[in-house]
C-alpha cells in the first residue's frame, strides 16, 4: 500500500514546529535543567551529534523514558549480537544515565531530537539510519515523514493505544492515515491495538500482535555482594518495597507502612522514588513525619533501628526485588497510570497495585487472570494487605503465579528480533 498523502494539518504541523523551533528548544533546556541532564549534551536534542556514526548497518531505536529502553533492553543486545549497530535515542535523562550503564557493547545513546524539521533533518543526515524503530505510542510526525522521505524501514514495535488516544486519532483521521500508513510494520501488544490501527488506515500487511514486549525483558541485574552483605545487614526482619513512587505517593507509602509496623514493629520499608534527584524532598518528608532512615545515595545502609530505607540511586530495582517478598508497584495511587508489574515477578515478588494504571491496564489485566498480582485501593488497604502477605500462604502463590506468567512471554522477543531483522534484507 502506498503512503497516504499528507493533509493540511500534516502540513501545518511541519510548518508550526519550524517556526517554533527555537521555543522547542527553550523548553528542552529548561527540562534538562529540572531532571539534572547533562547540559553539555543539550545539543543532541536540536539533531548535533556527538558521536561518529559506526561504519555497519546501524538500526535507529527510539525510546522515551526508562521503561519503554528497559523493555527493549534484551532486544537491543540481540540486534547488536546479529551483526548490525543500534543507536538508543530517549528523552529523559535518568533514561540516558542508564543507557550509558546498561547499552551492550554495539550500541550508542543519543538524546532524541526534539520533533522540528531542522533537528530532525541534521539528525538524519549524521546517523543515516538502515531501519528506524519507534517504541509503544512515539508518534513523532516529522520523525517518520523525514524518515520515509529517505526509503528509511520504519517499524512501530509493541505499540498501544489508549482509548484516549484513539478517540484523538479518530477527529484526524486523513492524518492518521498519512503516518500509519508509512510504517512498513508494527507490531502490537493486543489484538485490539491491531484492529484499532488498521481502521485508522495502517497497512494490513504491517500489522500484527506480538504480545508485550515488557513481559519478555530479562530480570533485572543485581550486585550479588551487594545482596549478600544488605541481607546479612537485615536479618530476618519483615521487609517490603514501595517502587517507582511518584510526588504525593510518598505520604501514602509511609502511612501504609505505619499498619505494617503497627503489627510487625521492626519491618523495613524500601522506598523507590521513580526519579532518585527527588531524594533530598523525599528526605525532608521522611524526617518530618518521624521515621528512622538511612539513605542509599550517601552509601548509608539499613541498621537495626530503620524503619525506611530511601533507596535514591539508579539502576539498583533489581536488588530491591531480590531482597523482598512483597513489591507495591506505584505509579499507580496517582494519575501516573502504573508502571511495570513484570520486573518483580522474576523475583518471587508479591505484586501489589493501586487503582490508576492505565498506561498497564493489559499487563494488570492479564496477571489477575492468573492470579499473579493483588490490586489495592488506598493506603490503608496497602498496609493491610502486606501485613497479611507478611504472616501467610497468599505471598507464596502470588510470587509463583508471577513468575510462570513472565516464563511463558519469552518467545515474544524472538518474534519481534525476527520481524525487524526482515526489514533489512
Amino acid at each position: 500500500m502506498p503512503p497516504a498523502p499528507l493533509t493540511f494539518v500534516t502540513r501545518l504541523y511541519q510548518a508550526l514546529t519550524f517556526a517554533a523551533a527555537p521555543l522547542a528548544m527553550r523548553a528542552a533546556r529548561r527540562r534538562f535543567i529540572s531532571t539534572n541532564a547533562p547540559l553539555d549534551r543539550l545539543r543532541e536534542r536540536n539533531g548535533h551529534a556527538s558521536k561518529p556514526r559506526p561504519q555497519s548497518t546501524l538500526v535507529w531505536m527510539h525510546t522515551v523514558s526508562v521503561g519503554e529502553f528497559l523493555s527493549v533492553l534484551d532486544l537491543i543486545r540481540e540486534i547488536t549480537e546479529s551483526g548490525h549497530q543500534v543507536l538508543v535515542t530517549t528523552t529523559t535523562g535518568t533514561a540516558a544515565a542508564l543507557a550509558d550503564k546498561r547499552l551492550p557493547e554495539g550500541a550508542l545513546h543519543q538524546f532524541s531530537p526534539i520533533d522540528t524539521p531542522q533537528a530532525v533533518r541534521r539528525f538524519l543526515y549524521h546517523w543515516k539510519p538502515d531501519l528506524a524503530v519507534f517504541v509503544e505510542s512515539e508518534i513523532w510526525p516529522n520523525q517518520i515523514l523525514q524518515a520515509k522521505s529517505r526509503d528509511i524501514p520504519l517499524a512501530l514495535i509493541n505499540a498501544r493505544l489508549s482509548a484516549k488516544s484513539l478517540t484523538q486519532w479518530q477527529k484526524l483521521s486523513a492524518t492518521a492515515r498519512a503516518l500509519f500508513t508509512r510504517f512498513d510494520c508494527i507490531l502490537c501488544q493486543v489484538r485490539g491495538t491491531e484492529q484499532a490501527l488498521e481502521l485508522l488506515g495502517a497497512p494490513r500487511s504491517a500489522l500484527r500482535t506480538t504480545g508485550d514486549m515488557k513481559a519478555a525483558s530479562a530480570p533485572l541485574p543485581f550486585d550479588a555482594d551487594e545482596a549478600s552483605k544488605l541481607k546479612a545487614q537485615i536479618g530476618t526482619r519483615p521487609i517490603w518495597v514501595a517502587s517507582s513512587t511518584h510526588p504525593g505517593e510518598e505520604p501514602l507509602v509511609t502511612e501504609a507502612h505505619r499498619a505494617v509496623t503497627a503489627q510487625y514493629p521492626d519491618a523495613l520499608q524500601i522506598l523507590v522514588p521513580r526519579h532518585p534527584d527527588r531524594g533530598n524532598e523525599i528526605e525532608a518528608q521522611l524526617r518530618s513525619e518521624g521515621w528512622t532512615i538511612a539513605r542509599r545515595s550517601r552509601g548509608e545502609t539499613p541498621s537495626p533501628d530503620t524503619q525506611i530505607y530511601l533507596a535514591d540511586t539508579l539502576g539498583e530495582t533489581g536488588l530491591w526485588y531480590h531482597l523482598a517478598p512483597i513489591t507495591f508497584i506505584a505509579g499507580s495511587f496517582t494519575p501516573v497510570g502504573g508502571h511495570n508489574p513484570y520486573e518483580p515477578a522474576h523475583f518471587d515478588c508479591a505484586i501489589l497495585h493501586g487503582p490508576q494504571y492505565a498506561n498497564f491496564s493489559l499487563a494488570y489485566g492479564e496477571m489477575k487472570n492468573h492470579a499473579a498480582c493483588l490490586e489495592v485501593a488506598d493506603a490503608q488497604a496497602l498496609g493491610t494487605t502486606v501485613a497479611r502477605l507478611l504472616n501467610g500462604p497468599q505471598q507464596k502463590a502470588l510470587a509463583d503465579n508471577a513468575r510462570a506468567y513472565v516464563a511463558s512471554a519469552q518467545n515474544i522477543r524472538q518474534d519481534v528480533l525476527r520481524d525487524l531483522l526482515d526489514l533489512m534484507k
